[in-house]
């Protein structure tokens, strides 16, 4: 008998009710991800009504140019973002709120919630598998951007895979890329279910950026929180049970990709 997951309203649904008399809790948790969206959006509006005023003007070669140094000053300073951090500390938050959805427990620090990642037991294995993942993304969507982007859902789970195996047998030596191949084999009939879920929130999105921002405070937790609430529903507990020491283990090959 298949086995039946969660619609998106009942993901969200969920979350809701989780968060429900600690939103203040999930916006702090979520607080460097949301500022920072914050400031993309400024940045946009800034670079959007420049190029405006820029175009205006009645000689079109002076447009030109300063248009080309206006958009590359804005590129220069969204640069400078640290993205690869900001990955590494959503993945914290995302981890935080998986523990959250399990637990209902909310007793916890959303400072040291939103740096978990950066402990000793999940530093490592965090930090290799999205380099891993990046770097197969990329080689695929060299082929072509479509197939870049399936095996980039194909591949999204793989970091909270490896939490709940680490969860599971702190000791354990978890293989970054048996990892990245669970989850391809866990999204498998499911990334477009991901992808559709991400975007049911395209409106949320758009109203967040009309309000300069503002709306990011509560959407972005409740964003993640969904995610989050998607793998524990898709998972369910395979990864957290505890395998028998005569049970023989899976060879890990390129498979992984």
């Amino acid at each position: 008998m298949e086995r039946e997951y969660q619609s998106r309203a009942s993901l969200k649904k969920e979350v809701k009710s989780l968060f429900a008399g600690h939103w203040g809790k999930a916006v702090t948790l979520n607080i460097i991800p949301t500022l920072l969206s914050i400031i993309g959006v400024i940045i946009v509006g800034a670079v959007l009504m420049a190029m405006i005023a820029i175009f205006a003007n009645t000689d079109p070669s002076m447009a030109a140019n300063e248009s080309f140094s206006g958009h590359s000053s804005g590129s220069s300073f969204t640069g400078q973002i640290p993205s690869f951090i900001l990955g590494l500390i959503t993945l914290g938050i995302n981890f935080t709120f998986l523990d959250w959805l399990r637990s209902k427990d909310a007793d916890f620090s959303s400072l040291k919630g939103a740096f978990s990642v950066f402990s000793k037991r999940y530093f490592l294995g965090a930090f290799l598998i999205r380099i891993l993942a990046s770097l197969f993304t990329f080689l695929w969507a060299l082929l072509f951007i479509i197939p870049g982007i399936i095996k980039g859902y194909a591949y999204s789970q793989a970091s909270y895979i490896f939490k709940d195996l680490t969860d599971n047998d702190p000791q354990a030596d978890v293989s970054f890329l048996d990892c990245i191949t669970k989850s391809r084999e866990l999204m498998n009939g499911h990334k477009f279910r991901f992808f559709v879920l991400q975007l049911s929130f395209l409106g949320w999105d758009i109203l967040a950026g009309l309000s300069l921002g503002i709306g990011y405070f509560w959407l972005t937790p409740y964003k993640n929180a969904t995610y989050m609430a998607f793998y524990k529903d898709l998972a369910g507990d395979q990864f957290l049970q505890t395998t028998s020491a005569d049970e023989p283990t899976e060879e890990v090959t390129v498979e992984a990709i």
